[in-house]
């Protein structure tokens, strides 16, 4: 039990980054979305 119970932490973290990186693709063209309408509005709102 001890080596599972020393082999969980180390489980959690690699749990982590598989449950972000199915996000990946979603999340960076909606942060790009996002920059690109505030680079916009900032081009009109100066205009």
């Amino acid at each position: 039990m001890d080596h599972h119970d020393a082999h969980t932490p180390s489980d959690q973290p690699q749990d982590m980054v598989e449950s972000i990186v199915p996000f990946m693709p979603v999340v960076l063209p909606v942060a790009g979305g996002v920059l690109m309408f505030l680079l916009a509005f900032i081009a009109v709102f100066m205009a």
